[in-house]
């Protein structure tokens, strides 16, 4: 049986990159409701928030596109990896210290407005499950139709099936 590992791999790759590069360029055009967003948290000094919320449209947007087209993958996807369960931290910090704040995880971001709902618990599920991508990715890097395989960059993790992953384990014991 052949397991589909490495199209798997391309499917979270595209969704974890096409969401950072999305995020990122809703961001980028409005660096100050990006810093809004990030002082919203309570979470960062000042002037850190404002590096961050001025840095960050960009690191997601660059991160994205290596997902997306597969160049550095593994480093891509823990980076990405990382970014996600920053945000779980974070909107969890927020949700537990009674902040009524949007996310600003797309644009946006800042205190609620009257009538307003954070919608904490879905954020930290989408987020969490795109950590979980990342963290695929991580583990079965690169994927089809990426640089990666192209360049001869990587893709030890590209297994096409089961018998792919006995062939390795028959090599080694031959040794």
């Amino acid at each position: 049986m052949r397991l589909p590992i490495p199209w798997v791999t391309t499917a979270a790759r595209l969704v974890l990159g096409g969401v950072l590069i999305a995020a990122g360029a809703l961001k980028i055009g409005n660096p100050s409701d990006s810093v809004l967003a990030v002082k919203a948290y309570q979470l960062l000094p000042d002037t850190i928030a404002v590096t961050v919320g001025y840095a960050l449209p960009i690191l997601e947007i660059v991160v994205g596109v290596l997902l997306v087209v597969g160049l550095l993958t593994r480093v891509a996807a823990v980076i990405a990896a990382l970014l996600m369960l920053a945000f779980v931290l974070g909107i969890g910090w927020a949700w537990a210290n009674g902040l009524r704040i949007d996310c600003g995880c797309f644009g946006g971001g800042g205190q609620l407005g009257a009538g307003q709902e954070p919608a904490y618990l879905l954020d930290i599920l989408r987020d969490f499950g795109l950590a979980l991508l990342g963290a695929w990715t991580v583990r079965f890097p690169p994927g089809r139709l990426a640089l990666d395989g192209a360049l001869g960059l990587g893709g030890d993790g590209a297994y096409d099936s089961a018998d792919d992953l006995a062939d390795d384990d028959h090599a080694e014991d031959q040794r």
